[in-house]
């Protein structure tokens, strides 16, 4: 682990959970694996704190516990994972694609759970339901029934999965199958949302009526059954597979056209759940297949298809694959093939951006070309010897191109040796992904700035905004209104203004920076499994 990645994992720790956990976190990145008593010593906090700050670790899924050097009979000892944690760097990507793909009660529900890690069905979709209840008008409420639907669509495409049980050793007391992950349990869970009370004190007669409504609608009353002991979590694995498919599906987009992005689609929809998250390709699917798949709204013809599938095929990008003639033709879609062409082009982008067209072309005819002396260089790439001296040598000072040597002789005299320039892809995106957990612990670390000296003015602004929702709601005139809101300042709401400005662009470039070390892990993960 390098000291950036650990620098951005206690960033996003302090931030979720605040410094002690921060300190508990970060010292386990450090460290390795620790019992609680070496953790005491070394943080030299209370051992209640650590305990707690650890069981926050574990309940998020971030820490794992087991045996430790000494075997069983020894200290029970802490690993965190630094993967897990730069997860919450993602959170806001999860909940907006719950929300895009089941609406706000799939927002809501991923959202919950991210914020607590681990939750039981039955208590997920009671607080749900009160959340959503409460911001309905009219007195409406939302039934228990339409939030187990909703709950029930993400556990059946993977979203949602259940918390193995573990004993003191950290091991599973019952390894489940690959199905039981995604058993939603026998429980029975009638009733609907309650709706927070406006004021503190509520007079006798609003009790005795609902009392006696309550009494009147005993559906209401919510009964649980079998589900106490059974805990869901987040599956960030399936969110990571909908996140790569959907980069795919915008880059032969953007290489082709919309229909041919909606074949690719609906190859990667129909083998989503089938294909392992490391396989190498997806589930063999044949034209008559994709054919029955395809939305109707597109009324692309079989002939018309099978031109679209050559059309892909036949692409140098090589995102689509023909295996088979059976059913009219056998296709898959190339997934390691795709995230390394989807990581190329993030590389030449970056180059482009920081060293101009020129060095960018250089880069580009090293990686198609893959050595090359610096007479080759100048002559493809047509580019004065003077220029293009100057560009290869920024780019092998930036570690971007390397030098390889190949001597004819063993004494590596320079007269009777080949110097060869050359790109090694997987090398310069672990650098480029070091390069973004920088700028993103840059970015957070700014933002808490910005938030730290604005802190009385923020304050402020929202001791303001809870005394109008409470006079809005107790039937406050407009004049009454007025008179609180002008007790921020022209000067303090410009600043405000201006604050707010910083935080939306420092978190949409976080957003964006979340999005490059996406790719660029899918790519180095997909080819570490490849070898």
């Amino acid at each position: 682990m390098t000291a950036q990645e650990v620098r951005l994992c206690g960033l996003l720790l302090q931030e979720h959970f605040g410094e002690v956990v921060e300190r508990i976190g970060t010292e386990l990145l450090r460290s390795g694996s620790l019992s609680l008593r070496a953790l005491v010593h070394q943080t030299k906090l209370p051992l209640d704190l650590v305990k707690k700050s650890l069981c926050v670790l574990v309940q998020h899924d971030v820490c794992s516990f087991g045996p430790g050097r000494k075997g069983p009979g020894g200290p029970v000892e802490y690993t965190a994972n630094s993967e897990k944690i730069l997860f919450m760097l993602r959170y806001p990507r999860y909940i907006y694609t719950a929300k895009s793909l089941y609406g706000d009660t799939g927002e809501l529900l991923i959202e919950e759970m991210l914020q607590r890690g681990q939750m039981t069905m039955s208590s997920t979709i009671k607080t749900v339901a009160d959340r959503l209840t409460h911001s309905m008008e009219d007195g409406q409420s939302m039934e228990y029934s339409d939030v187990i639907t909703s709950f029930t669509r993400l556990v059946e495409t993977h979203f949602l999965q259940r918390c193995p049980q573990v004993d003191i050793s950290g091991k599973n007391v019952q390894p489940e199958t690959h199905s039981d992950c995604y058993t939603i349990p026998q429980i029975h869970l009638t009733g609907r949302g309650k709706r927070r009370r406006s004021g503190e004190d509520a007079d006798a007669d609003g009790r005795v009526a609902k009392k006696a409504k309550l009494d009147k609608t005993e559906a209401r009353t919510s009964t649980v059954y079998g589900d106490e002991s059974i805990y869901w979590k987040v599956n960030f694995e399936r969110f990571h597979l909908h996140f790569r498919h959907q980069a795919i599906i915008s880059a032969v987009a953007s290489k082709l056209d919309q229909t041919s992005s909606e074949i690719v689609r609906t190859m990667l929809r129909l083998s989503e759940v089938t294909t392992p998250a490391a396989a190498a390709y997806t589930q063999a699917l044949s034209a008559n297949e994709i054919f029955r798949a395809l939305p109707t709204s597109y009324n692309i013809g079989r002939p018309i298809l099978d031109q679209y599938l050559t059309l892909l095929v036949d692409d140098p990008m090589e995102f689509v694959s023909k295996t088979g003639d059976s059913g009219g033709g056998m296709y898959v879609v190339n997934l390691h093939r795709a995230l390394a062409n989807l990581a190329r082009a993030t590389l030449e982008s970056v180059v482009q951006e920081r060293f101009g067209s020129r060095s960018a072309r250089i880069f580009r005819l090293l990686l198609r070309k893959r050595h090359l002396e610096q007479k080759q260089v100048e002559d493809f790439a047509m580019i004065p010897a003077k220029e293009a001296k100057e560009m290869l040598y920024t780019l092998l000072s930036e570690n971007l191109v390397q030098l390889q040597e190949i001597p004819k002789t063993p004494d590596h005299a320079p007269s009777r040796t080949f110097y060869l320039y050359t790109v090694n892809q997987l090398a310069t995106a672990r650098l480029l992904l070091q390069n973004c957990y920088k700028a993103v612990g840059n970015l957070i670390q700014r933002r808490l700035f910005e938030t730290k000296e604005n802190k009385r003015h923020l304050e402020k602004s929202q001791r303001i905004e809870a005394i109008l929702a409470s006079m809005q709601s107790s039937g406050a005139d407009a004049a009454q209104l007025t008179e609180v809101e002008e007790m921020i300042t022209a000067p303090e709401r410009q600043q405000l203004e201006a604050l707010r400005h910083h935080i939306n662009k420092l978190d949409s470039s976080e957003n964006q920076v979340d999005e490059t070390i996406f790719l660029l892990e899918s790519y180095i993960n997909s080819t570490s499994s490849a070898h």
